[in-house]
């Protein structure tokens, strides 16, 4: 029986890490956006109202999620032609005054 009270009170120590948070860490780079855009909303939810052990997975995987959404915007921004400059940019010429009728 001692031996089962010594793995009890090695393990007391320790925080115990859900199974599946390693594993969705895992899984980030293959959700697609829907997924990991509710993954992280889960994960912000965990945070505020889960258990003890939820807080901690999900406070370790949210930087994760973080960094694989800033990941997808560069890559998408990156991959997108050049735009021409807009009209916004481009220098106007500056309209004729109009002339005013002679009464």
């Amino acid at each position: 029986m001692s031996g089962s009270s010594d793995k009890k009170s090695a393990k007391a120590g320790a925080v115990h890490q859900p199974a599946g948070a390693a594993d969705l860490r895992s899984r980030v780079p293959t959700m697609t956006d829907d997924a990991l855009s509710t993954l992280q909303t889960n994960a912000r939810r965990l945070v505020d109202t889960g258990s003890n052990a939820q807080r901690i997975a999900a406070t370790e995987l949210i930087p994760v999620i973080e960094t694989e959404l800033a990941e997808r915007k560069a890559r998408k921004i990156a991959s997108q032609p050049a735009r021409k400059a807009s009209a916004a940019a481009k220098p106007r010429k500056p309209k004729k005054p109009k002339e005013e009728e002679a009464s």
